[in-house]
């Protein structure tokens, strides 16, 4: 297959691209990268599922950017929303009610699970992984917080040590206060289980342990992604977040579930704590509240944390906590979602088109040694052996080491797809907004380009 046309009515202006690159090459610095060693693609557009380059090049969103465009490009209604807003009032300070902010934590608090009813607004996720263990170290007078191995929740001071995965590393200073245990992941548990049951019971077992060791009456907070995103798309196994939840009642400890790239539609679900009948104490979400088509972020406040500073000031705030035009996005994104049945497509398309088509990939690509996933939120491990389970590609993978994953990324963007691909994984992410015709273009081209990867396999 080769790359889609650009669509009609947009007419490719290399020149243009050119001056873009140059532009960008000459004065910005870009993130998790080595400067000299990338290449950044000028994009000219986007709407919907799609998003093209100034060459005319067109590509099948399948990260939704970095899985966050869940109602997709340039959804006319968000767009007019953000217009109106910025004709009427394009910024005021936090201190201030005003209707957008009211009415965006109205309309998410509503979606909350249990009595999560108040909302504090930040700029992003990451910010919102920083308040909420802000709030559960005060909430408890406690410091230290547990967190997850595999996971990720953000690259500021504190997120970034909270953070499990390796791009922790560079950033752990050893002094945040943070403690790390293995969450669980059946396909390469830690524990040496043989099934899902058997992991929720060894999982829990060490988490508990884990507290036992670091002093229960240390410990402020445990923070998980209620589905894994980056580091895998690992879909809790049955019983686990509710044991969770019991082991944090059992030692006091705030129970913060991170939503930033779950939440919203993204695993058919507003939240994906709906999935497993879970309430925690905090909710931090970000991205798909408004499609990041402004900076928005928030987290989601149960009655009891509230209470704590109903007559002691919150020793936290933000600039442009709340922005005007943000909120407005949001206003305009939930409510679309709600009217337009988007959070119910991302369920059907997970269900009945992505979910069997990588199945039956697993079945025929020796590469795809599992499956796993939720709504418009799957992942494909892929591996040099299947009997083995040995990675693609080893952690932390760059330059030949990685050329597995990386043929196998340029054969699906020649074929006129965007892949999200992290170590071993291609994660498949479009937008909630996808059509079953869309999914399976897009599975089509996925399915071709895993002849790259299968050529590295064992006997391959």
């Amino acid at each position: 297959m080769t790359v889609t046309t650009q669509p009609a009515g947009i007419a490719a202006d290399p020149e243009a691209g050119k001056a873009v690159k140059a532009k960008d090459r000459a004065h910005v610095f870009h993130s998790w990268s080595a400067q000299g060693l990338i290449d950044p693609l000028p994009i000219a557009g986007g709407e919907g599922s799609y998003f093209w380059d100034y060459d005319g090049n067109r590509y099948l969103d399948f990260a939704s950017q970095l899985v966050n465009t869940n109602i997709g490009h340039q959804h006319p209604k968000v767009v007019a929303a953000i217009q109106e807003q910025a004709g009427r009032m394009c910024t005021l300070a936090p201190g201030f009610a005003v209707d957008v902010r009211a009415e965006a934590a109205r309309l998410v608090a509503e979606r909350t699970p249990g009595d999560l009813n108040k909302i504090f607004w930040t700029n992003g996720g990451a910010e919102a992984v920083e308040h909420a263990v802000r709030m559960a170290r005060v909430h408890t007078g406690r410091n230290k917080v547990l967190s997850a191995y595999r996971s990720y929740h953000g690259a500021t001071g504190t997120a970034i040590n909270i953070t499990g995965d390796a791009r922790r590393w560079p950033s752990d200073n050893g002094t945040a206060g943070t403690a790390h245990f293995f969450g669980p992941h059946t396909y390469r548990s830690p524990f040496y289980s043989e099934n899902d049951e058997q992991e929720t019971e060894r999982a829990l077992a060490h988490l508990d342990q884990t507290i036992a060791s670091e002093g229960p009456g240390t410990v402020a907070a445990v923070i998980l992604e209620s589905v894994v995103g980056t580091a895998g798309i690992l879909v809790p196994p049955p019983g686990y977040l509710q044991g969770v939840r019991e082991i944090c009642d059992k030692y006091g400890v705030v129970f913060i579930l991170d939503e930033v790239m779950a939440g919203f539609g993204r695993t058919g679900k507003w939240f994906a704590a709906d999935h497993f009948d879970v309430t925690p104490d905090l909710i931090t979400f970000a991205k798909g509240v408004n499609s990041g088509y402004v900076p928005l972020g928030g987290v989601a406040i149960s009655g009891a944390i509230a209470e704590t500073f109903e007559q002691r000031p919150y020793p936290g705030g933000l600039t442009y906590s709340g922005h005007p035009l943000a909120c407005g996005s949001a206003v305009a994104t939930i409510n679309t979602m709600a009217e337009e049945g988007i959070v119910e497509n991302a369920a059907h398309i997970g269900e009945t088109v992505i979910g069997p088509a990588l199945r039956e990939m697993a079945e025929r690509h020796p590469s795809v040694g599992e499956v796993r996933g939720l709504g418009v939120f799957w992942a494909l491990d892929l591996v040099r052996d299947k009997a083995t389970r040995e990675p693609l590609v080893p952690q932390g993978a760059s330059g030949e080491a990685n050329k597995p994953m990386a043929d196998f990324a340029a054969a699906c963007k020649r074929g006129g797809v965007w892949p999200f691909v992290n170590a071993n994984r291609t994660h498949v992410v479009p937008p909630c907004t996808i059509s079953e015709a869309e999914a399976k273009e897009g599975l089509a081209v996925l399915d071709e380009a895993l002849s790259a990867a299968d050529a590295y396999t064992v006997g391959g």
